[in-house]
């Protein structure tokens, strides 16, 4: 038994070494878990929160959710955000729990152009619960009944907590945006077991997109009796987390109060050794009145893992924005965000 306790936390520290973030994507309805520099990027004071349910077609899925807060002070050109992440993974027992506070500033360099830098703070809780594995001395060996756990002594249920800190940089004028972001800065160790280290890897994230404005002129958004602008937006999400990149590219097409959107995850020229096309992920969303959008989108596996083993993945969001106190300056079409809905 101790020689078999001794290959789980072996197991589990392996596991954890090669760990990766959860990949939202919805990833702009996410937007603090994006960036620590969207933190108050609406303008605006903002609710959100993501769901993805990811391979459910397999006996053990991934859960995730991300749900987040945030406001924007007109007089100090500063917002402000909390954020609450959690993540549940059936086949290993891993949990992981997170609450954070960001921070953003606002520095404009023109009419309609603007650098945000912000931070972020978080407290991590990593849970391994190891109720749902059967050891050999459970089983009777003649008739194969799994009774309960033996005698012997055994921590069914680890914990490890930890701090960690996040930075980003986000630029935008009009037409475009483009941010850089670094996750686990400090690459916390994440080991279950004392005097042992198994660092998070820290991860790197370029992003960007631009606008395209498809109206001569304001269209009527007869669900909230306001006007709106059709658009295309294309935009990009690259990400690094050694030994992984990923990148996300695609389109969203907003015609008031509808969004459609598809882009591709993957990047196919990064080796041959291991073919790293992931997805092609298609999504619809609805603003409604009030400040409301929701949105839906499916993950159509593309990788090893196939379609039909896997059922792909689901994911909503749902997003409720107004202004809320001194508002000054609200609203002004030089300072708004060009970025995706979604």
């Amino acid at each position: 038994m101790k020689a078999l306790v001794t290959f789980l936390c072996i197991f589990l520290l392996g596991f954890a070494a090669r760990a990766q973030d959860v990949q939202f994507s919805q990833f702009y309805a996410a937007p603090i878990y994006l960036n620590p520099a969207f933190a108050g990027s609406s303008e605006m004071t903002r609710f959100g929160v993501n769901y993805r349910n990811q391979w459910p077609g397999l006996d053990h899925s991934l859960n995730a959710y991300s749900a987040y807060f945030d406001h924007y002070f007109f007089g100090a050109n500063s917002g402000v955000g909390l954020i609450v992440n959690g993540m549940n993974e059936t086949m290993s027992g891993l949990s992981t729990s997170e609450v954070g506070l960001a921070y953003s500033y606002r520095l404009r360099l023109g009419f309609d152009s603007f650098l945000r830098f912000g931070a972020q703070g978080s407290f991590v809780s990593r849970d391994a619960n190891l109720n749902h594995l059967v050891f050999g001395s459970q089983i009777d060996p003649n008739s194969g009944a799994i009774g309960d756990h033996s005698g012997e002594s055994l921590l069914m249920d680890m914990r490890h907590r930890y701090a960690d800190f996040h930075f980003g940089m986000l630029y935008n004028n009009q037409w475009g945006w483009f941010g850089l972001s670094a996750h686990h800065i400090t690459q916390p160790n994440i080991a279950f077991i004392d005097d042992q280290i198994s660092q998070w890897p820290m991860k790197l994230s370029a992003h960007g997109g631009i606008k395209v404005d498809l109206s001569q002129g304001a269209v009527r958004n007869y669900m909230n009796n306001t006007q709106g602008a059709s658009e295309l937006v294309f935009a990009f999400n690259y990400k690094h987390q050694d030994p992984f990149n990923q990148l996300d590219l695609g389109m969203q097409v907003n015609l008031h109060p509808l969004v459609v959107g598809a882009w591709y995850r993957g990047l196919p020229t990064m080796g041959t050794a291991m073919p790293n096309t992931e997805s092609i992920i298609g999504l619809v969303g609805f603003s409604l009145a009030g400040g409301i959008d929701i949105g839906y989108s499916y993950d159509f596996t593309l990788s090893q893992l196939g379609q039909a083993n896997t059922g792909g993945a689901h994911e909503i969001s749902m997003r409720y924005s107004f202004l809320l106190g001194n508002n000054a300056g609200s609203g002004r079409k030089s300072s708004m965000m060009p970025c995706f809905k979604y």
